[in-house]
């Protein structure tokens, strides 16, 4: 059964950093990035990469200061998140599927959380 395993959360302060980690078992994806839940907003796609292609999105709001990148032997992506802002406090999710279209990003983590204080 495939499986997304989210890693890297935590607490930092306003400025600093965090890395999220997402390994797929049980299968190879064309897509896979992250999602995010505020409290008391909805989910909202962060950023996205194809595997093959590197082809990556990112939201306006986390452009230059947030890099997601693979390991396709690992079968694992990253999100480098630096600057980080109170704004970006949410669970993130891990996504993945057979393309970046928000519809086909069927398969998602338990979700890993990132709080960020001013």
């Amino acid at each position: 059964q495939a499986q997304l395993a989210e890693s890297g959360g935590g607490s930092v302060q306003a400025g600093g950093s965090l890395r999220l980690s997402c390994a797929a078992s049980g299968e190879r994806y064309n897509c896979m990035g992250w999602f995010r839940q505020a409290p008391g907003k909805g989910r909202e796609p962060v950023s996205t990469i194809y595997t093959g292609s590197g082809t990556t999105y990112y939201r306006d709001s986390v452009k230059g200061r947030f890099t997601i990148s693979k390991d396709n032997g690992r079968n694992t992506v990253y999100l480098q998140m630096n600057s980080l802002d109170p704004e970006d406090t949410a669970i993130y999710y891990c996504v993945a599927g057979d393309s970046c279209a928000n519809r086909d990003l069927r398969h998602w983590g338990q979700g890993t959380q990132v709080t960020v204080s001013s």
